[in-house]
């Protein structure tokens, strides 16, 4: 079963695929759409094209816990992924993704002014493995 998970932004959107297992993360990469409608056209193509069985939408919640307004606008993301794929949209707390992937790049000597073209597929690398790996957890 393959999953796709999804760091949303406004401007890009990080996305990552599974293996065919559903235990690793083998592809990542950055979607750069404005216009949210074409945006959501060109996930439900990966989801055909890659046989997606499952999507993993990192949800951005404060960390006290409590919703903002970022919240409102992945939610209603999710409800428009989910009209056009017809898969149910799991939302995984996502919380510090965002800083765990620039905090990769730096160790990994990517220079500051080349981290705004990865860190939102990294982001979602470490939304999908976090989701895989409780699966895994679940079965034992």
């Amino acid at each position: 079963m393959r999953i796709l998970g999804i760091d949303y932004g406004d401007a890009r959107i990080g996305l990552a695929l599974s293996d065919a297992s559903a235990t690793l993360c083998g592809r990542a990469w950055t979607l750069t759409e404005w216009n949210l409608d074409r945006a959501v056209d060109a996930i439900a193509d990966v989801v055909r094209a890659e046989g997606v069985e499952r999507i993993v939408l990192g949800y951005p919640k404060n960390m006290n816990n409590t919703e903002g307004e970022r919240c409102a606008k992945t939610k209603e993301f999710a409800q428009m992924l989910e009209r056009r794929t017809g898969l149910s949209v799991v939302l995984w707390d996502e919380r510090l993704t965002t800083v765990a992937a620039d905090r990769h790049m730096m160790e990994s000597g990517i220079r500051r002014e080349n981290r705004k073209q990865y860190v939102d597929e990294i982001a979602a690398v470490f939304i999908l493995q976090g989701y895989l790996d409780s699966l895994a957890f679940q079965k034992q």
